[in-house]
């Protein structure tokens, strides 16, 4: 018998868990090595997982939506040639260890062994172990005339187990609702305690207790029970849905998050005509069509010479406990482009774009977008951005106060096109006008700069022939 067990590994950047968005066999299915056995999402991308094994699949672990850890076993495959293992008993609570991003989380219910342990946290098996004595409570001293515990009498006591729960949002759930989860039955495989236990728990605590004595109703309908949780304690509104933060959402919510909260940022913005820029492109697209560059493809080279000529909003500044903070500089220029799709705005970046004409962005960014949509974006395409240009226009809004994707030190958004007065050479002309919106990070360089930067693009934007005559 030769059983295989593939764990989930680290899809990269020291994640610690992805989604099990849909699997790709079942059991009893034969595969062949680096088949897709599963699609994950992280939260950076789309991944097919692929089999390093052949023969058959003999057990999937996990279910559709679920988060699994990493290092905790995804799928399990017979290989040729072998039998099927005999049944062996189950435990009553399957141990599995936890990702390290949750081994600081307390676990309800835990009872503190006597001996040194590993110190890794194991799912319903809580193991403190590795704390010091120092970090370790004290267990009260028993006093005169207290009636001693079993296990003080010297009679055997079963062991306590802590809770089987493996999301830190039911525990966080069971926190917020008061409900201690060692007393909670869990309806989930093995005992896992769910969601809906935690929920169901508050329900039937919530519920006010019968009179001893009251008096018999007439026979009625009763009306249908409200599950806690359904009326909002703070607005009185019914929740019309409860939505976990997890996966892409959840990385986008930490980084603008952080964004706000660490970065001292200012704005600038200027409008601009591109009425010069909208008539050059349309005449390239009447000579060759298949070859000229989309308007984003023009402002973002215009962009980068942008950033060659200010290097300050290229940069990232790191803060060492050892040291003073440091505005890092780069040699090369990666342009993050961002991108709406159905998983969550994402930012893939064109790597070296200075190296790129426009028709040569144009095709990365096709490129780009095309695959991060289809959620197959690298993890390094989508973090190796030093500068972030966002075209919110196509959401038919003029500006917006863009949020700096941390750790970069600015983001210029570019509005929609539209047709306003403008004064050209003393006279009042209906002219193409968009606006441009710089945030920058203050502490990487000054007003002055910022504005210099913006004023290029801007005055690139109005000239293009000019400008595009010496890139």
């Amino acid at each position: 018998m030769s059983m295989k067990t593939f764990l989930l590994p680290d899809l990269g950047e020291g994640l610690t868990e992805a989604e099990l968005v849909k699997w790709l066999v079942a059991v009893g299915d034969t595969v062949v090595i680096d088949q897709p056995i599963a699609e994950v999402e992280t939260a950076k991308s789309m991944v097919e997982v692929p089999s390093p094994y052949a023969g058959t699949v003999h057990e999937l672990h996990g279910t559709v939506g679920e988060m699994v850890l990493v290092d905790t076993p995804l799928f399990s495959v017979l290989e040729e040639g072998s039998a099927a293992p005999a049944a062996e008993p189950q435990p009553a609570a399957p141990e599995r260890e936890v990702a390290q991003s949750y081994r600081e989380e307390e676990r309800a219910g835990t009872q503190e062994p006597a001996s040194e342990g590993s110190g890794n946290v194991l799912i319903g098996y809580g193991t403190p172990e590795g704390l010091s004595a120092k970090a370790r409570k004290r267990r009260p001293r028993q006093s005169a005339g207290t009636p001693l515990a079993p296990a003080a009498r010297g009679e055997a006591v079963a062991p306590r187990r802590a809770p089987l729960v493996i999301s830190p949002l039911v525990r966080k759930l069971a926190r917020e609702l008061g409900i201690n989860i060692a007393e909670v039955t869990g309806s989930g495989a093995g005992g896992l305690v769910l969601r809906s236990d935690i929920e169901a728990a508050a329900a039937v605590r919530s519920a006010p207790a019968a009179p001893a004595s009251a008096p018999v109703a007439p026979a009625t309908t009763p009306a249908p029970a409200q599950p806690a949780g359904d009326i909002d304690s703070r607005s009185g509104l019914p929740i019309a849905s409860r939505t976990p933060i997890t996966g892409v959402r959840k990385t986008i919510a930490s980084a603008m998050t952080r964004s706000r909260s660490e970065i001292p940022e200012a704005t600038v913005w200027v409008d601009v005509d591109v009425s010069n820029l909208l008539a050059l492109r349309s005449d390239m697209k009447a000579k060759d069509p298949k070859n000229t560059p989309g308007l984003l493809a023009f402002i973002a080279r215009f962009v980068v010479a942008g950033l060659q000529k200010y290097p300050e909003l290229n940069s990232r500044i790191e803060q060492s406990a050892e040291g003073p903070a440091e505005i890092v500089g780069f040699e090369g220029i990666n342009l993050g482009i961002a991108a709406q799709t159905d998983r969550g705005l994402m930012v893939p970046s064109i790597r070296n774009a200075q190296n790129l004409s426009a028709r040569g962005l144009n095709a990365e960014l096709a490129r780009l977008t095309e695959v991060t949509r289809a959620g197959k974006a690298s993890v390094a395409e989508l973090t190796s951005g030093t500068f972030t240009l966002n075209n919110y226009g196509v959401f038919g809004v003029d500006g917006s106060a863009a949020i700096i994707n941390y750790p970069e030190v600015a983001i210029l958004g570019v509005g929609r096109i539209i047709d306003k007065p403008w004064v050209v050479e003393g006279e009042l002309a209906v002219r193409k006008l968009t606006e441009l919106t710089l945030a920058f990070d203050h502490r990487a360089c000054d007003g002055g700069t910022a504005a210099g930067f913006l004023r290029f693009v801007a005055d690139a934007m109005e000239n293009p022939a000019a400008v595009l005559a010496d890139l």
